[in-house]
């Protein structure tokens, strides 16, 4: 386990310079700077604010410049928010995010497993049949289309929900973009249990099972579901990151404060460190919760070995 562990930690290190290289150079390649946007500066002012964010530098310095800081947990000032660090602009909106976030993937996870298990033991029967056409209709219609549908049929037809808005975490105003934001999950993992869970009902461990005589509960819930959610571990960790750092869409739609909604805002407003910033998050929550997925499969499975 210790040996996996170091093993993973060191395979994270380079990955996540990777991304910090990659996205740096990318955001510095794309048109405009962070001033753009602005009213025109006239060129002294313009010169002294670039000196001030040490963009007058040559790219290879800021590029060390920023390593260094990144290193020692420093993301650099936001270029567009005045008088606010990168960490304070993530402090304050990533509760927005974490929180949205973790109701959609439980909400999804306890209802995509239990259609995903009632499909696969009534297989070809009505129960799978329709919960195969909800799985087909959550993937192929994407959020963007869901989320103003809800907004027209939930808020301004019925008038039973707000259609955008925070209000300090309000349940009404959760339903909507935590709905959205659960149905393509619930879509997704209903099929990964179906599919799991068909093929654990015809090997052989269960048909030993039965044979013995244990009760159908038993044979589903010990054996059968253990090995079927093996495939949805593995998915759960890229899924869970994207959800917990903020969906890019529908924070924009419903107007939530939240890391996805900075994120869109900050990437059309050329502010390269906060941009960064989230892109180090989210790298980061993917190699610990693929971490965290690979212990939890060890867990489920005895034939996996974390040597």
């Amino acid at each position: 386990m210790l040996r996996f562990l170091i093993r993973r930690l060191i395979v994270a290190v380079p990955t996540l310079f990777v991304v910090v290289t990659v996205a740096f150079f990318m955001m510095r390649a794309a048109p405009g700077s962070p001033f753009d946007s602005d009213r025109r500066l006239p060129p002294e002012i313009k010169l002294n604010v670039e000196r001030k964010f040490g963009m007058n530098r040559p790219l290879p310095v800021q590029y060390v410049n920023y390593l260094a800081g990144v290193a020692h947990g420093d993301f650099g000032p936001s270029l567009k928010y005045r008088d606010k660090t990168v960490l304070q602009v993530l402090q304050e909106n990533y509760v927005v995010s974490l929180k949205l976030g973790l109701t959609a993937i439980l909400i999804a996870t306890f209802t995509g497993v239990s259609l995903g298990v009632l499909a696969a033991l009534r297989q070809n029967q009505v129960a799978d049949y329709v919960t195969v056409g909800v799985a087909i209709v959550g993937v192929t219609i994407p959020s963007f289309v869901t989320a103003p549908l809800l907004q027209l049929l939930f808020g301004s037809k019925l008038g039973v929900l707000p259609i955008a808005g925070w209000d300090g975490g309000a349940i009404p105003n959760m339903v909507l973009p935590v709905t959205v934001l659960a149905l393509p999950q619930i879509a997704i993992i209903s099929r990964l249990t179906r599919a799991g869970m068909i093929e654990a009902l015809q090997s052989n461990w269960v048909r030993t099972a039965r044979a013995k005589g244990l009760p159908e509960r038993l044979i589903v819930s010990r054996h059968a579901l253990r090995a079927a959610i093996l495939p949805l571990v593995s998915y759960l960790g890229p899924a869970c990151a994207g959800l917990l750092t903020g969906s890019l869409v529908v924070e924009r739609i419903f107007n939530l404060p939240g890391l996805g909604k900075f994120f869109v805002v900050s990437a059309l407003q050329r502010d390269y460190t906060v941009v960064m910033g989230m892109v180090i998050v989210y790298a980061a929550l993917i190699v610990l919760l693929n971490l965290l997925a690979d212990l939890l499969q060890a867990a489920l499975d005895p034939r996996v070995r974390l040597a």
